[in-house]
């Protein structure tokens, strides 16, 4: 049973009601079913989607290998399966118009989706001022359809750095060009930017109180615990893919031991 617009609505504006600075909604990401529930029955008032996790569970790995339609529906059987708002992980928008892709996170039932900057296909970022148009396309296809959808725009100047095995002190000097972007996705019209893999409190320093707007951090082993991240005024946590492959080790480890 799809989700009615009321309803849906409701989720929406609950979902951007709790971007509080300083109190932050922590969201243990999940990937199917049985996870999302299980965050549910935690007490945690919002599901998150990570797209790592869903595109294992579907047998791709990630980066919009996925196809869309089978990462979509995934995200519809969780929204289905729960009385919270859902913020899905849309990865980079599948290739999609905005049109298409607003219909599609509406049809899944989603409150929020996560939109990133990375051009899988060329390798690299993509345009600031091109993609700060694109997210203004989204948030006017979702305005003209009277859906209140909750965009976390996510910033990856960081990400590719902390893949390539960056040591610390080296993310000061890119925060400058995650403000510029974040600040052009703000003005867009997205509700809260997501510089994922900024975890160096001096940098975060630098970065949250210059950006104007609600900032998503995930949750790094190296990083801050959420109290810390709290009192610098981070508006949401996220875990990313941290839980997924958590369990996955600890499965790997039971089977190790069944003959024991």
């Amino acid at each position: 049973m799809s989700t009615s617009p009321a309803k849906l609505q409701s989720r929406c504006d609950l979902l951007r009601s709790l971007h509080r600075r300083g109190a932050p909604l922590l969201l243990p990401n999940v990937w199917d079913v049985a996870t999302a529930r299980a965050v549910v029955a935690a007490g945690f008032p919002v599901v998150a989607t990570t797209s790592e996790a869903v595109a294992s569970t579907l047998g791709y790995e990630d980066e919009e290998r996925g196809p869309a339609d089978e990462m979509l529906a995934a995200a519809a059987r969780i929204a289905r399966s729960v009385e919270v708002p859902v913020t899905v992980d849309a990865e980079a928008g599948y290739g999609m118009d905005p049109a298409d892709l607003v219909s599609a996170l509406r049809s899944a039932g989603a409150a929020g989706c996560n939109l990133e900057d990375t051009d899988h296909a060329a390798g690299g970022l993509r345009d600031p001022g091109r993609h700060a148009e694109w997210l203004r396309a989204v948030r006017a296809a979702a305005s003209a359809d009277g859906y209140g959808l909750v965009i976390n725009a996510r910033v990856d100047v960081f990400f590719a750095p902390y893949l390539a095995g960056a040591g610390p002190g080296t993310q000061e000097e890119l925060v400058a060009e995650a403000l510029r972007r974040a600040k052009a996705y703000l003005e867009a019209g997205v509700d809260c930017v997501y510089p994922i893999c900024l975890w160096e409190t001096d940098a975060l320093r630098h970065f949250i109180p210059d950006v104007g707007g609600p900032v998503n951090v995930v949750r790094m082993r190296e990083g801050a615990p959420v109290p810390e991240l709290a009192a610098l005024g981070v508006a949401r946590v996220s875990w990313g893919p941290f839980l997924h492959w958590d369990v996955m080790a600890r499965f790997r480890d039971r089977l190790g031991s069944l003959e024991e």
